[in-house]
């Protein structure tokens, strides 16, 4: 499993937000090329976001599925990218003041990732999914400057 944390300088509404929106998931997600399709139900239980992952030449497309959800709470989603099997990605908002704590794991269900599991992979998943999570902070900081703009 890679675990990673970050504080998000953003209440947890405005970090949901971002996560609700399927749409927006190439915005953050490192490794997404283009967002194919989003339920409209999205983030609901069952609802599915479609997505073209890639580096460099090789591409692929994904498919996550929700599998718990707890607005501005808690978000679990099950990711397929066959041939390369599934992977359980599971998200947090923590209250921290007015901020959020954020915290994502990823675990591998099915497939190569289940035999190839351990230090080396869990590494490198877990400096991608530190990028993904910077630029979600920075997405969510950014908007919430935006939001304060003319308040007060």
């Amino acid at each position: 499993m890679a675990r990673n944390r970050r504080l998000i300088l953003s209440s947890p509404s405005e970090v949901w937000s971002l996560l609700s929106d399927g749409r927006r998931y190439g915005e953050w997600v490192t490794g997404t090329r283009q967002v194919l399709d989003a339920d409209p139900d999205w983030p609901d239980v069952g609802a599915r976001l479609r997505v073209r992952v890639g580096f460099g030449a090789l591409t692929l497309d994904d498919t996550c599925v929700v599998r718990i959800c707890e607005p501005e709470r808690r978000l679990e989603l099950e990711a397929k990218a066959d041939p390369f099997g599934a992977a359980r990605i599971a998200m947090r908002l923590i209250p921290w003041g007015g901020n959020t704590l954020f915290e994502l794991d990823w675990h591998p269900l099915r497939g190569p990732g289940t035999r190839m599991h351990g230090l080396p992979v869990d590494y490198v998943v877990a400096i991608r999914n530190g990028m993904m999570l910077t630029k979600l902070a920075r997405i969510a900081v950014r908007e919430h400057e935006t939001a304060g703009v003319g308040v007060g």
